[in-house]
């Protein structure tokens, strides 16, 4: 059985656009696609008159290099949010068709799934985070097309080890792709669950520059999966997904310089979470800080709603996540700069003496 019997057949059947950038290369008069035949006059103009590559190859192949895969197994899209959206529509039908998620946990798996009209089965994390792989193979149900597993989870930053991904991919094959999403991942210090692919046609895994390579206003993700799993989502995709200055800000992340300052900066993540780690857990009402294999902390407050409250009005943003299963008593903060969590620390300390 191949994994594209669980997708959509009409989506499998469809004839997809075809734009004029994908339809003809090289040349130098371009006259097939109706764009401006000047630039803009504005600075850094030059170019943005043409439409960018569907799938710009130098990107693809430093993507494919920088994630150890083939570069026929890498699709580029707006964030992982676009291909979380891409996967439910190729493989969920609507009113017919579902996908497993376990809050706490990313809400755009879900937001995703209801867009589309299919169900959205629950199988919660464990009390202290984990998730039990035992539980949630007992939660798929036949209609169960899609499996997400954040790993690390957001908000929580706890791990979903690869054997138990594994298991997950080898129990659910020919039933369910198993999505895993880590974004995050360069943080943790442990390998990916794209090495699984190979042996998984039923493994897809989303990446993002977003997070450890500081690309967040640029949104480029990556999805990582089987060529036929890539080709069905390209018959979906928008023609012209990436505009050219943010495929110009990837590559130049991606650069020998660019991956330089990025390991700094994750070590400087990696520094100050472990101090703040260390030093949270002393200030009056913090009940609990969980650990973090991500560039965030999720604490538990005596007074959550009284401490965000209290930061905001020092200037200071973190998320509120009292809303999440389980973490009614809890805010996330993101690692920041030495200055920045010394600043949280601070408003912290004051209102605790105060």
């Amino acid at each position: 059985m191949s994994v594209l019997d669980l997708a959509r057949p009409d989506i499998r059947a469809l004839s997809p656009y075809s734009s004029a950038r994908m339809e003809a290369q090289g040349g130098t008069v371009l006259l097939n696609a109706n764009e401006s035949s000047r630039p803009p006059n504005i600075p850094g103009g030059e170019g943005l008159n043409r439409y960018p590559d569907p799938q710009p190859p130098a990107l693809v192949a430093s993507l494919a290099e920088l994630y150890g895969c083939d570069a026929d197994r890498i699709l580029v899209t707006r964030g992982s949010d676009e291909a979380i959206d891409l996967l439910v529509r190729a493989f969920c039908r609507a009113g017919q068709d579902a996908v497993v998620v376990s809050p706490p946990t990313f809400g755009m798996y879900a937001v995703s799934a209801r867009i589309q009209g299919a169900s959205v089965i629950e199988s919660p994390l464990d009390p202290t985070g984990t998730l039990d792989a035992d539980k949630l193979l007992a939660d798929v149900t036949p209609a169960v097309k899609l499996v997400f597993v954040c790993s690390p989870n957001n908000p929580t930053g706890n791990l979903v080890g690869l054997d138990d991904i594994a298991r997950l991919a080898g129990e659910l094959d020919g039933r369910a792709v198993v999505v895993v999403d880590e974004a995050y991942v360069e943080f943790s210090g442990t390998r990916s669950a794209a090495s699984l692919v190979d042996r998984h046609d039923n493994v897809a895994v989303l990446r993002t520059l977003s997070k450890a390579w500081s690309l967040a206003g640029a949104r480029v993700g990556a999805l990582i999966a089987r060529p036929e799993v890539i080709g069905l989502l390209r018959r979906i995709i928008p023609p012209y997904p990436l505009p050219s200055p943010c495929v110009d800000a990837a590559l130049g992340a991606l650069s020998y310089e660019g991956r330089r300052v990025q390991r700094h900066h994750v070590n400087e993540i990696l520094t100050e979470r472990a101090r703040m780690l260390e030093e949270l857990p002393g200030v009056p009402g913090v009940r609990e800080v969980l650990p973090s294999h991500a560039n965030f902390l999720a604490v538990r407050f005596d007074d959550a709603s009284g401490t965000y409250r209290r930061l905001l009005a020092a200037g200071v943003v973190v998320r509120d996540i009292t809303r999440y299963p389980g973490l009614g008593d809890a805010l996330r903060i993101t690692v920041g700069t030495g200055n920045e969590n010394d600043r949280v620390l601070a408003v912290l300390r004051a209102g605790a003496d105060g």
